[in-house]
């Protein structure tokens, strides 16, 4: 929760420069998103994104150089080429019209092409660039080649332009790439140079602080903020996730009440983050009078709000009014997209709604091109959080005889409903899917472990040895799983062969119970070699 309120109080900050006319401006809801984008009002482009989701652009009817810049989906299309064939037909090319194309596009993360623009731009001699412009050019480069290349070309500036905006950009950065280090030996130069006049610097560090779990250094920054300039309302949202994370009603109430005072209005993120605390803390009554406060201060324009009020009305249980704020959600949004359906269904479930949920992923169902997997994983979840497996994996054929691809998530999700039945061959099954489904397996120590307590509590020698077939092909292994397999043997009362050597040849190495449980099998029926091992 603590990250989360990070993300929402930071979305508000502007890492780059107003002189370049650009803004960054994101939101995250954990799904596919859809948006859109007008310029000059009329035609619309519809892109797909990755994860599945789709953008449409608002373009204009006439020919322009944004709706062409804008209509290079794929980033092997270059922007200069488009740029120059737009020269070479007559047509003007203004600095403020790229600065917004870039910002559009940046909103839309077609990052490679907003770079090939600036460094397009920064070669013209017709066309005087500001230190916000190269603030820019420096995040565009971040994300596109990498820290090693922005950092190079920060250092490449010449020292008129190592000014603010340039500076608080490579630190958002850092920030970014959670390089504490340097991010906070960047502030020290920065404060020499006597860049530290705004509060956004020290913004971007309280949120790197937050996000790291460094709060002691949380109360310093602030100080050193509020002595060099005036706090603005992103630090003090940034000040109330900490109380969120501490759970501390009468701090947040602080918090509030200096906001106030110092004449700042509070936002969205100002009232959920309170609201939050007040849940927390079953403070009912003051929680739905903030969330009355937010609800009065949110708009089409900030679209993630939204999803945060289902949200808190569902963790007050306040059915009606998760119902009433989805409605006002379809009336003013003309298509809905999967981050909503997913709060949506989120909220339906928790509320034990599980009927009304399915109605709901029906409608998503029919509606959706992405046919994202997440969705159709928080019913399966249900299901199986329910121990009803057999409606599970006929929800789980259906799903896939409408076109959901199966993640590994799904897959998981299967594994740890049979395990929890102690179906080990379903077992071994899904988890082989699982693990097979992804490039490279983050291993799941916790499953593991359970996976080989119960084929030890079954004396189950055939399904462990094809488990640790599996996760050798995973490449994980380690002692305590061939510890695991020897036990299975001994509850079967069975040798195990050339166990040595296969831990030998895995790298793994013997303790005091694996020589202990050789010794003790070894005097056991003997077993044949299995075919699986390698």
């Amino acid at each position: 929760m603590l990250l989360r309120l990070v993300r929402r109080s930071f979305v508000a900050v502007r890492p780059l420069s107003t002189e370049a006319a650009t803004a960054v401006k994101s939101t995250s809801l954990g799904g596919g998103t859809s948006s859109s984008t007008s310029l000059e009002g009329g035609t619309s482009i519809t892109t797909s994104l990755k994860g599945g989701s789709s953008t449409t652009i608002s373009t204009g009817g006439r020919d322009t150089l944004g709706k062409r810049l804008l209509s290079l989906i794929y980033a092997k299309r270059s922007a200069v080429i488009a740029i120059r064939k737009w020269k070479e037909e007559g047509h003007p090319v203004r600095k403020y019209e790229l600065n917004r194309i870039v910002r559009e596009l940046r909103r839309h993360k077609r990052y490679k092409h907003a770079l090939e623009v600036c460094e397009w731009m920064r070669v013209q001699d017709d066309i005087q660039l500001l230190h916000g412009d190269y603030a820019v050019h420096l995040d565009l480069i971040a994300k596109v080649r990498g820290m090693n290349s922005a950092e190079k070309f920060f250092e490449d500036l010449p020292d008129k332009l190592k000014a603010q905006t340039t500076c608080t950009a490579l630190l958002h950065n850092y920030v970014q790439h959670k390089n504490t280090a340097k991010a906070e030996a960047l502030m020290e130069k920065m404060s020499e140079c006597g860049f530290l006049k705004c509060a956004l610097p020290y913004n971007h560090m309280l949120s790197l602080y937050i996000s790291q779990g460094q709060l002691e250094k949380v109360p310093r920054l602030i100080q050193e903020l509020k002595k060099n300039t005036s706090p603005d309302i992103v630090t003090y949202n940034l000040e109330l996730a900490v109380c969120a994370s501490q759970n501390d009603v009468e701090a947040a109430e602080k918090t509030f009440l200096e906001l106030k005072k110092a004449k700042l209005d509070p936002d969205w993120i100002t009232f959920s983050t309170l609201t939050n605390i007040y849940i927390k803390s079953s403070l009912k009554d003051k929680a739905k009078s903030t969330l009355r406060e937010m609800e009065k201060r949110i708009s089409r324009k900030v679209r993630a709000a939204y999803g945060s009020l289902l949200s808190l009305h569902t963790n007050l249980e306040s059915k009606d009014e998760v119902l009433r704020i989805w409605k006002k959600m379809k009336s003013i949004f003309r298509k809905l997209n999967d981050a909503e359906y997913t709060c949506m269904i989120s909220s339906l479930l928790k509320l034990d709604e599980f009927g009304e949920a399915m109605n709901l992923y029906t409608e998503w169902e029919s509606v959706s091109v992405t046919r994202d997997s997440r969705i159709s994983n928080l019913l399966l979840a249900a299901d199986i959080n329910k121990n009803e497996m057999e409606k599970a994996v006929d929800f789980h054929n259906r799903t896939v005889q409408k076109g959901v691809s199966p993640s590994y998530t799904t897959w998981e999700l299967l594994t740890w409903g049979y395990l929890k039945q102690k179906e080990m061959g379903k077992v071994l099954e899904y988890f082989k899917k699982a693990v097979t489904s992804v490039s490279k397996w983050d291993p799941d120590a916790k499953m593991v472990q359970e996976m080989f307590h119960v084929v030890e509590e079954q004396g189950n020698v055939q399904v462990a040895e094809q488990l640790l077939v599996t996760l050798r092909h995973a490449k994980y292994g380690n002692t305590e799983i061939y510890n695991a397999l020897l036990r299975t043997y001994a509850k079967a009362g069975k040798m195990p062969m050339i166990v040595a050597e296969r831990m030998k040849k895995d790298n793994v190495k013997m303790d005091e119970e694996t020589q202990k449980l050789i010794t003790l099998t070894s005097k056991m029926t003997v077993t044949e070699v299995p075919s699986s091992i390698a």
